[in-house]
């Protein structure tokens, strides 16, 4: 994997659903279509159990870009667990604004099972975003002195 020439290789945490986000992953493994090793999966039962927490403790654990990925909307396992979590992750971006992480840290994308290309695509479109920003600015607070 490539870095933008001083080193930085994004973390970046991805909660996705274990119906169609987890099947888009395991469809992009079965056809060979590789995405990068620095995005690490969290497998929820539905996206829509994705709090908020969650998504403030990943940042705050290292992670310099987080994205969620749910079941197409109208087609949630839960009915409606996707668009709950999409209000949450437009909830949060304005809190990420608000203390100076930056909302482009965090997105939400839609996918069916099917779509190992659009879940490999978006996993390297985040990576490439996260490596253009830089390093989150809870990596400096976390390496400063006590």
């Amino acid at each position: 994997m490539a870095d933008n020439g001083n080193g930085f290789e994004p973390e970046i945490t991805v909660f996705m659903c274990i119906y169609c986000a987890d099947m888009a992953a395991d469809t992009a493994g079965a056809l060979h279509i590789q995405y990068p090793a620095n995005v690490k999966l969290v497998k929820m039962p539905c996206t829509g159990k994705t709090d908020v927490q969650y998504i403030l403790n990943a940042f705050e654990h290292g992670a310099d870009g987080v994205y969620v990925v749910g079941c197409p909307i109208g087609n949630c396992h839960h009915v409606r667990g996707n668009e709950r979590a999409r209000v949450r992750v437009s909830r949060v971006k304005k809190l990420l604004d608000e203390i100076g992480i930056g909302s482009e840290r965090l997105e939400m994308y839609f996918v069916s099972g099917g779509m190992g290309e659009t879940f490999a695509r978006v996993a390297n479109e985040m990576t490439e975003r996260i490596r253009a920003l830089g390093p989150s600015p809870l990596r400096e607070l976390q390496s400063e002195p006590s």
